[in-house]
């Protein structure tokens, strides 16, 4: 088994592989035991997912005890490289970097959010910094929302864009984190500007995963779509139940107990 070191290490270099890194998103064990046995060499949580399994809304709304906690149940039931969406840092960037240490977790996503590039560039270089002091080389995934929140002028947006992501590279980030970007052209300049790894997310309207490849994207995830479309499951089901006609939805596609329970006998 390699050390949480060398998988950081691991992971990083999946981000200039020949081929592209797909991330499914995790927000339990069970997902992650699925994703794992799936064949995926490495899995991300989402906060969002996380936070609605825990109770919360999103937008770091689940106390960062709580999300870490999460993630370290996570981690510890795969043998992969496991990344946590760990939101904007949770108001102390070097506190959430050593509990990520610890957690066993190896990698991270840090949005710019509400706060000033000025503070996202600062907050990748102390989790950089805190990593490397705790022997973890974390792999960061450097999050801009300009697309995604819609700010500033249209015709200035991929400037703007540019602009805070070279700014993350300058601190130490491995990975830039573009959400609501899902026009081709766009992508694919952002890709041949920057010359440095490109997560995208999977959202309706988004190119396909060979697409982005062929774009230069180097990561896709997927956010918290699945646990998204878990739950519309759980609510077609609820709906089916309750109006007492069929419980013929929840049999579809059913893991049998036996295959679930085997997912965390080792």
């Amino acid at each position: 088994m390699p050390t949480q070191a060398e998988k950081a290490e691991l992971f990083r270099a999946m981000h200039r592989a020949p081929d592209i890194l797909v991330l499914p998103n995790a927000w339990d064990c069970a997902s992650a035991r699925i994703f794992e046995e799936a064949g995926f060499p490495a899995i991300a949580t989402t906060s969002a997912g996380v936070a609605f399994a825990l109770g919360y809304p999103d937008g770091e709304r689940v106390p960062a005890a709580e999300m870490l906690a999460a993630v370290k149940r996570i981690a510890a039931c795969v043998q992969v490289p496991v990344t946590a969406d760990l939101e904007a840092g949770y108001g102390d960037a070097a506190a959430t970097a050593a509990a990520l240490v610890g957690s066993g977790a190896v990698g991270l996503n840090l949005e710019d959010g509400q706060s000033s590039a000025a503070e996202h560039v600062a907050r990748i270089a102390t989790v950089r910094s805190v990593g490397r002091e705790l022997g973890v080389n974390m792999v960061i995934n450097a999050r801009t929302d300009v697309y995604l929140a819609g700010i500033g002028d249209p015709a200035t947006r991929f400037e703007l864009t540019c602009e805070r992501l070279r700014a993350c590279i300058d601190a130490g980030a491995d990975c830039l984190f573009v959400p609501g970007l899902t026009d081709e052209d766009t992508i694919r300049r952002l890709a041949e500007t920057l010359r440095f790894p490109l997560n995208i997310l999977a959202v309706a309207g988004a190119p396909s995963i060979q697409h982005l490849k062929e774009l230069g994207v180097a990561r896709v995830s997927v956010g918290s779509g699945i646990a998204r479309a878990a739950m519309g499951l759980t609510r077609r089901i609820a709906r089916e139940l309750k109006a007492g006609n069929s419980y013929e939805t929840m049999l579809q596609d059913t893991i049998p107990y036996p295959e679930a329970n085997r997912l965390f006998e080792n």
